[in-house]
């Protein structure tokens, strides 16, 4: 089946891009979230118009991510933790807890877009990748500290 796709899907194309994939994929899982369109013969000229709109809507949407990535780089996030010996966090610092401090500065994101290897155990300064879509990633300065 060929759909038109309204917004980036991971491993099959961009805003606006006509990709043919199986019947039950886009019947099941892109059309319903509204991730893609169907393409039919009958209007495809119809779907050229949409997908100039669809581009445009996605440039918007990109712009938008773009300068909250660029509010992010500039960011230092402090995330006070309770340490149990010398530089050793008696938790971890995971994506969650990055998300809910972020949350608290007005900026909402979620868990799946914390780019987090594995949970901060020590003390120090990191750099967090998150990423917003394909192309934004942000590059977030996380300092632990000991809690006081």
């Amino acid at each position: 089946m060929e759909v038109i796709l309204r917004s980036y899907v991971p491993n099959l194309g961009a805003p606006g891009d006509v990709v043919t994939v199986k019947d039950g994929y886009a019947r099941n899982y892109l059309i319903p979230k509204g991730l893609a369109i169907p393409a039919s013969k009958k209007s495809l000229k119809a779907i050229e118009r949409e997908r100039q709109v669809i581009l445009a809507k996605a440039e918007r949407i990109r712009k938008q991510l773009q300068s909250v990535a660029e509010r992010l780089n500039e960011m230092e996030l402090v995330i006070p933790q309770r340490v149990i010996e010398e530089d050793r966090l008696y938790g971890s610092v995971s994506a969650t807890e990055i998300v809910q401090a972020l949350k608290e500065q007005g900026i909402e994101i979620s868990k799946k877009q914390v780019l987090l290897d594995e949970p901060i155990k020590k003390i120090g300064e990191y750099v967090v990748p998150i990423r917003f879509s394909h192309d934004v990633i942000a590059h977030l300065k996380v300092k632990v500290v000991p809690l006081e």
